[in-house]
């Protein structure tokens, strides 16, 4: 029996087969719609795991996502992806777990970087994220400390989705060619598709998208286009043209403000701002799961920050069942005295974020999660009818995306109520006259 089973390479897959064969531990494949990604590393990994022992993850956005295109999926021929493990080298198939276990011990399984949990205290020796532009990038902080350790692999494969964290990975690789294998395949580069078919897809995308950007996004692999569907995708883009996000340095003279957001199962954003004349600068962002606010006080404090105000959602005041306190109490005995920001129509919100986008400056280090979160917030798909939904898709940038606007929010207020914003200099007590 032959490894990679059932499969025939394109000679423009070859390069990426070779590359991981070679010995890259990184990889990243940015490559048109429909040239065939996933069927090339679902067949480099059921190759992989009979020479090496151990567990690989493909990983999606969703686990949903990786149930449709992989477990249940099929290429043009009518042949299922999973048929490219031979039945004859495995040990078991769990439907249940979207598992595959070789006779040798080695493991498949697909998961979805929304439930990050679910790879907690696994132990990967390869990793492919599929889709990687629209995925949680949390999920890749938690497994390279893990792959580094035990000598393993990643592969990065998807269709650009605006310059988020896809682009950073197509830097990152570019910079380190020694550890790294890039490739950006276009539908020039491959001739994958017949010439009317592209003609015929070009025309449908140009009903959608009279620019052409969505085509140059989806078979040029063009990063210059938001998210479809991106809330916030053309103001940040604007900032980016504008050198709006770039190093912006903590001013010492000045007082530092926070925003929060403070999700289900203790997740927490904060956004750090300062407020100089008539820039609004975003010197800062913190983000993280599983701890209590006082873990989050600790590290605010840590970061040795000057402080003004401190901005929460309504919900801070909500007593919790376990102590009889709301988290509005327990962050003024550890000495933060939020201020709460008042409930209000989620568009409405989305909307005063829009309006102020124009005068912020963000740091493009410190914040570049929070910077992922604006980029990648999005309306939610419709399946059924092919339509964007009027409401967010709550996933992965959602929290970020929050915080950010209860920060647009409070600042609305601030202005609308009569009062005017000053350079917040240490020495203006109050801070807003």
């Amino acid at each position: 029996m032959n490894l990679p089973y059932m499969f025939e390479p394109r000679d423009y897959q070859l390069p990426v087969l070779e590359a991981l064969d070679s010995g890259k531990k990184r990889l990243v494949w940015v490559a048109h719609r429909r040239s065939g990604k996933d069927k090339t590393l679902i067949n480099y990994v059921a190759k992989a795991m009979w020479e090496r022992k151990g567990s690989y993850f493909y990983i999606f956005p969703t686990y949903k996502q990786a149930k449709k295109t992989i477990w249940y999926g099929m290429d043009r021929g009518g042949f299922k992806f999973t048929d490219h493990f031979p039945k004859e080298l495995r040990k078991r198939t769990d439907n249940g777990e979207m598992l595959i276990e070789y006779k040798n011990g080695s493991i498949f399984q697909l998961v979805g970087s929304d439930n990050i949990d679910s790879l907690m205290g696994t132990n990967p020796i390869g990793c492919v994220f599929s889709e990687w532009s629209l995925q949680n990038p949390a999920a890749w902080d938690y497994l390279r400390p893990i792959l580094a350790e035990n000598g393993g692999w990643a592969a990065f494969i998807y269709t650009p989705r605006g310059k988020n964290h896809g682009f950073s990975t197509l830097q990152t690789a570019r910079a380190y060619p020694d550890v790294w294998y890039s490739l950006v395949s276009t539908v020039e580069d491959t001739k994958a598709m017949d010439w009317a078919v592209l003609a015929q897809e070009r025309e449908e995308m140009l009903r959608k998208d009279s620019t052409g950007a969505l085509y140059e996004q989806e078979y040029m692999c063009s990063f210059e286009v938001p998210i479809q569907g991106s809330y916030f995708g053309p103001q940040m883009m604007e900032a980016e043209k504008e050198g709006r996000i770039t190093s912006v340095p903590y001013d010492m003279n000045g007082k530092v403000n926070t925003a929060w957001d403070l999700g289900m199962d203790d997740s927490m954003t904060i956004w750090f701002y300062q407020v100089v004349g008539h820039e609004i600068r975003f010197i800062d962002y913190l983000s993280g799961s599983g701890e209590g606010i006082n873990y989050y006080i600790q590290q605010l404090v840590a970061k040795n920050y000057v402080y003004g105000e401190h901005y929460a959602p309504h919900d801070i005041a909500v007593r919790e069942l376990g102590t009889g306190k709301s988290r509005l109490e327990v962050a003024k005995s550890l000495g933060i005295d939020f201020k709460v920001v008042p409930k209000l129509d989620i568009n409405d919100g989305i909307q005063a974020v829009r309006n102020i986008l124009n005068r912020c400056w963000f740091d493009k280090e410190k914040c570049e999660k929070g910077l992922d979160c604006l980029n990648s917030y999005h309306k939610e798909w419709d399946e059924d009818n092919q339509i964007f939904k009027s409401k967010p898709e709550h996933d992965w940038a959602s929290h970020g995306a929050d915080s950010f606007r209860y920060f647009a929010v409070s600042y609305r207020d601030i202005i609308n109520s009569g009062h005017s914003v000053v350079t917040n200099k240490i020495n203006d007590d109050p801070y807003y006259r």
